[in-house]
Parts: C-alpha cells; sequence; structure tokens
C-alpha cells in the first residue's frame, strides 16, 4: 500500500484508488501515466485540406473517442463523407455501426468507397432512444467501434413513434433525450476509445423575438435537436454549397453533375471555429467521389513557394527546384512523387504549422 502523507490523510494515489472504487469504475487517473481526455488518433474524413484544419499543429480528421457532428445541406456529401470515415476507420482496425434513420444507405455504394461489409453493422434507427441506449450497449462488448448516426435530424423519438402526428405532442422532447443521452455517453466513449459520429441536417434560422432578422442575417443555418451537439460534440463541422452556377460541377454535356462544398468548422476542441476549406463533390453516375486532390492547389496559394504568370503556375522547393505547371494539368502533375511530396510539404506548412505558431485558436 502507498505511504501516507501524514496520519488520517490520504496521499493522491489513494484518493484516486477511493474515488475509482465509489465510481466502479476507472474515472479518477494520473495524468502522468494516462490522460483519457487527449485524442490519439484521428480517422481522415476523404479531404486532407479539411483534415488539416481540424487540429493545431497535425494532420487530423475525426477524434477517436469523442462525439463529431458533421450538419450539412442536401447533396453536400454527409453520407458519402461518412462512408468514406466508416471505411478509414476499418483500416485502423475498427468496426462500424450505421445507424439508418433514412433508408437510403446501398451496399454497392459502400463497397466503391472501400467499406469491408463483413465488418460493417447496419442498423436501422427506429428511434433517438433506441439509438443512444444500443451505443452504450455495444462499448460494453469491449470492440473499438466507430458508430455513425445518419440522420439525427430524422429520427423520431418513443412519444412521436406512439402519437397520431400531432406534433405538439412531443414539443422539445427529442431535446431533452439528447440533451441526457450524449451527457450519459461522453465519458464511457472517452475509456473505451470508441467513437460517435453524429450527421444532421442544416435548417435555415429564422431566428425568434424581436431580433429575428438580424439573428439570421449572422447566423444563417441552425441544426436540429436544441443544444445538446453544441456543448458535448468536440468538433463541429457544417457543409454549405453554392447554388450559383459557379459552384457548380458541369459536364460535357452541360449538365450539372456535382457542387463546390465549403466545410466550415464551427466548433474545435483542438483547433479553432469558423476555419474553411473547400471541395468538389460528384454526386452524379455510378461513383459518389470528393476531388481532394483538385482542392490542394486553392490550400496552397496563400504560399510564398508558388508565383502565378498567365496561365502558368510555378512551384519552387526550399532547395531550389523549381516545377511549373497549368491549373488544367494539376492532378496530372501531383502523379510525380517529388512534387506531390513538395506539395505535402507546403499544405502542412502553410495550413498546418503556421496556423500552430500564430496561436490562432488558443481557448
Amino acid at each position: 500500500m502507498a505511504k501516507k502523507t501524514r496520519p488520517g490523510k490520504l496521499n493522491m494515489s489513494e484518493m484516486r484508488k477511493l474515488m475509482n472504487k465509489r465510481a466502479g469504475q476507472t474515472v479518477a487517473h494520473d495524468l502522468r501515466k494516462e490522460n483519457p481526455t487527449s485524442v490519439k488518433e484521428w480517422i481522415p474524413t476523404g479531404s486532407r485540406w479539411l483534415d488539416s484544419i481540424i487540429c493545431r499543429g497535425k494532420l487530423a480528421g475525426i477524434p477517436v473517442g469523442k462525439i463529431t457532428e458533421i450538419a450539412g445541406l442536401p447533396s453536400t456529401g454527409k453520407s458519402y463523407m461518412a462512408a468514406h470515415i466508416a471505411a478509414n476507420a476499418q483500416k485502423m482496425g475498427m468496426d462500424v455501426i450505421y445507424f439508418d434513420s433514412e433508408s437510403a444507405i446501398d451496399p454497392d455504394f459502400l463497397q466503391k468507397v472501400g467499406v469491408d461489409l463483413d465488418r460493417f453493422g447496419y442498423v436501422q434507427a427506429t428511434t433517438v432512444e433506441y439509438v443512444l441506449s444500443s451505443i452504450e450497449d455495444l462499448m460494453d462488448s469491449g470492440n473499438k467501434l466507430l458508430f455513425i448516426w445518419d440522420s439525427l435530424a430524422h429520427t423520431p423519438n418513443d412519444k412521436d413513434v406512439e402519437s397520431n402526428f400531432d406534433p405538439q405532442s412531443s414539443i422539445a422532447l427529442k431535446a431533452r433525450v439528447l440533451a441526457y443521452g450524449m451527457q450519459k455517453l461522453t465519458v464511457p466513449l472517452a475509456n473505451t476509445q470508441c467513437t460517435f459520429l453524429v450527421l444532421n441536417q442544416l435548417k435555415t434560422n429564422i431566428g425568434h423575438g424581436p431580433n429575428a432578422r438580424i439573428q439570421a442575417m449572422i447566423n444563417p443555418y441552425t441544426t436540429p435537436g436544441g443544444k445538446a451537439m453544441n456543448y458535448s460534440a468536440s468538433l463541429r463541422i457544417w457543409l454549405t454549397k453554392r447554388e450559383a452556377k459557379a459552384g457548380q460541377v458541369i459536364d460535357e454535356k452541360d449538365t450539372r453533375i456535382g457542387n463546390e462544398i465549403k466545410a466550415t468548422i464551427k466548433k474545435s476542441r483542438f483547433g479553432t471555429e469558423n476555419r474553411n476549406c473547400n471541395f468538389k463533390i460528384i454526386w452524379a453516375g455510378t461513383d459518389v467521389v470528393i476531388l481532394d486532390e483538385e482542392s490542394w492547389l486553392d490550400a496552397i496559394k496563400s504560399s510564398h513557394a508558388l508565383t502565378n504568370a498567365g496561365a502558368w503556375y510555378n512551384l519552387k522547393s526550399s532547395s531550389g527546384q523549381e516545377f511549373k505547371f497549368q491549373a488544367k494539368n494539376w492532378v496530372e502533375k501531383l502523379k510525380e512523387p517529388e512534387f506531390r511530396q513538395l506539395v505535402f510539404n507546403i499544405m502542412d506548412e502553410e495550413v498546418i504549422m503556421k496556423f500552430n505558431s500564430d496561436g490562432e485558436g488558443e481557448a
């Protein structure tokens, strides 16, 4: 037994043991040995630029052991990004449990993205209470799991299912259930290193009270489900798009096949809010894909290493080596290993490390 510092008094080690015994689980930690609040792993999102703006000083992604919300407008790639995250999580040794309230998941689509269906559990999200209680039960399995909920906005609660379509019968109930459920899941997720990814919908913010119009102008969008996600999520990403033709992806037949997406960090306990990036997503045809590599040119345009003269760009390395290219040949140019590595180095310097050294996002 550890030595007591003075008769009748407990030292810190003894107090931790007492608290853990009372809680029935390990809740008191020695931060010099293990910090349950730190993120040890990140799941890539499918956009390297997005991964670069989530956390100060490192290439990140979806934090393992935490709650993350991805909310977006229709056709902004929420479900596709979730599927890509699922495939990347499996590559890291995690199994995936997918709660679907929209009955829209396609196994062929999942396999094309890279999801292993043998390690993918599909569950119909019948109610909010069922989703949250199932997650609580499955965390005790000992497996390292990624839970994906698609989507919070479309999942009813028990009272909704029992009612006769009267919205007044369950007003604000979902918000109360979520507030309780998220509080209950936060610590167990961290302790089991399970991850909870919640997909949500962005809705028009109509505001309320005498300043409704001003509120709507400052924050044009809001998310359903009350304030639970605002408080419990360690990371919140909002996906929006431009309806103007400049923000559309058009094929050679002048048909719209995709959108330019803006991803904004609304909350990050690892960085700061309101950092953003852009990428295009193709949703027409047989494949849905994020044009990740195409976005990297915009990501490095602030670098002094990149210069532009007319249609030509010149990228110069620290050793003096120069690469000339045109924007239309950018993706082809990235196939050259030396050029690709130089782009990675500049992205790390301009998007990740400069952000870290500038001290932005301090809590």
